[in-house]
């Protein structure tokens, strides 16, 4: 019962130092915090997306093999290698000229989806710590405005200015910075896919004669 109640206060007291910490930011933390939410929810599926092409592939040799035989990849296969093959036997016409082509717009259609959502990524944890710096101006006008008003003698009315100044500036970069580690993170790993893919692609064309 103690260590409930322990448990309790500690959430209630956290709970608390969070909403204080978010209302000192006066009203520029709202889309601040929208675009914390939106950067992660975009970054969360590309990191789900691209660990699903990593995971679960077939060697290059193996997807070559599939399209000699015209057959279809295991289910249990999600890799990119799988869903190339998987895509180009689907819509697999028979002449070895026009299957050249198919396989290349697949190809290009995956190596293309490979970069979706990252530059609303890299735009989102750039455009951060502007909004913070928008708080900072914000903070810094209202402080002007109490100086004006009561001068420097009331450092309790100063110090709200202060804080949104302060606090805005802090959580602006707070999700800039893992936003844009994870962005050249995510840019690295669709690179890598997209070379991949490339290469597969090139290599299935020998088995189309």
């Amino acid at each position: 019962m103690a260590l409930f109640e322990s448990i309790n206060f500690f959430c209630s007291t956290y709970w608390f130092n969070i909403t204080s910490y978010l209302g000192s930011g006066g009203v520029v933390m709202i889309p601040i915090l929208s675009l914390s939410f939106v950067m992660w929810v975009l970054i969360f599926n590309r990191v789900v997306v691209m660990r699903r092409l990593f995971i679960k592939n077939i060697p290059r040799r193996e997807a070559g093999e599939l399209v000699r035989q015209n057959r279809m990849p295991d289910e249990k296969y999600k890799g990119a290698n799988s869903l190339l093959v998987r895509e180009f036997l689907s819509r697999r016409s028979g002449e070895p000229a026009l299957d050249a082509f198919i396989l290349d717009e697949i190809v290009v259609r995956l190596i293309g989806e490979m970069d979706k959502y990252l530059a609303i990524i890299a735009v989102l944890s750039g455009v951060a710590p502007l909004l913070g710096l928008l708080g900072t101006v914000v903070g810094m006008m209202t402080t002007f405005e109490v100086i004006t008003i009561f001068g420097t003698g009331n450092a309790r009315a100063m110090a709200g200015g202060i804080s949104v100044a302060l606090i805005t500036t802090q959580t602006g970069l707070l999700v800039s910075i893992p936003g844009l580690y994870m962005s050249g993170f995510l840019t690295r790993r669709a690179t890598n896919l997209k070379h991949r893919i490339a290469a597969t692609g090139f290599y299935l064309k020998r088995f189309l004669e």
